[in-house]
């Protein structure tokens, strides 16, 4: 009786044991997660941001514990502390305008204003500089994605609008590249994400847009590149939609954003172990940054 006693308190350890073990890790049947390598309907951490940073617009990680963001109207950048959500410094570069993307290459900043208009921006002591600006030669039509290319040194810069297109029909959304050793835009656009396919795969895996009429536009606000996977991740903030590319452009997954989370995600940016920054624009709630840890690492 005693080492039936001993066995069956044993048996119950062992099982606890697993138990906690499959809490502490929680397995995952989720699509999407496999696919994003995100569990999107819960961020990890959530940083409020200081008022003057209710319409941020861009986001750019700088290191462990600070991100560079800008907003809508001042040609500032502002440094933000991860831990605290508090700004560290501000580095002024330019006029107020309608400054809408942000990356960082090395100890320099990009900015680009929604005219198409690129600013570089290389801080200097508690202050910056604007050491040049390029007028790209994009069509102004409303251009809010940019982030840095590192594996071909370019810079990708993504419209909300498809200049070429006026219907949504057919056709296909450009990615531009803007090649940092000579400084100039490339002569046609290095990816073109195809339409028909991004809503083939919408029909196929049953996903829809959250707007009225449930049809899948892409309308990119902001975009990254994962450094894992080399992916490119497209927010758009007007859909509600998170879409996943491979580097060739082919759609790889097509997320619906919760409303209550993305209040506006405007800004993404990603650690080098894969965890994702994505950034909401106030609105009606608080400026937010939001962290999501990688799962597939």
């Amino acid at each position: 009786m005693i080492k039936l006693g001993l066995c069956f308190v044993f048996c119950m350890n062992l099982f606890n044991c697993i138990n906690s073990a499959d809490e502490a890790n929680p397995p995952s049947d989720d699509k999407s997660i496999k696919a994003t390598g995100y569990n999107l309907s819960e961020p990890d951490r959530v940083i409020k941001l200081p008022p003057v940073l209710h319409e941020v617009s861009g986001i750019a990680l700088i290191d462990s514990t600070s991100v560079a963001c800008v907003q809508d109207e001042n040609g500032v950048i502002f440094v933000v502390d991860l831990i605290k959500g508090e700004i560290r410094d501000q580095i002024f570069f330019h006029y107020p305008g309608d400054y809408e993307g942000l990356t960082r290459v090395g100890e320099v900043f990009y900015v680009l204003r929604s005219d198409g208009v690129l600013f570089r921006v290389l801080p200097e002591g508690s202050s910056g500089s604007l050491k040049k600006s390029y007028s790209v030669g994009i069509p102004p039509h409303n251009n809010e994605g940019l982030c840095y290319d590192r594996k071909n040194n370019r810079l990708l810069v993504v419209p909300k609008h498809n200049p070429g297109k006026e219907s949504e029909n057919d056709g296909k959304h450009p990615v531009y590249g803007f090649d940092l050793r000579s400084e100039t835009l490339l002569n046609k656009p290095v990816l073109e994400l195809n339409l028909k396919e991004i809503k083939k795969f919408a029909a196929d895996n049953n996903i829809k847009s959250s707007g009225d009429d449930n049809k899948i536009r892409i309308r990119p606000s902001a975009v990254g590149i994962h450094p894992l996977t080399n992916d490119l991740y497209v927010l758009s903030a007007s859909t509600g939609m998170l879409f996943v590319f491979d580097v060739n452009g082919r759609i790889k997954q097509i997320e619906k954003l919760d409303k209550d989370i993305f209040n506006m995600p405007e800004g993404i940016s990603f650690f080098e172990n894969g965890d994702m920054l994505i950034s909401n624009e106030g609105r009606n709630k608080a400026p937010a940054i939001l962290r999501f840890n990688y799962m597939l690492r």
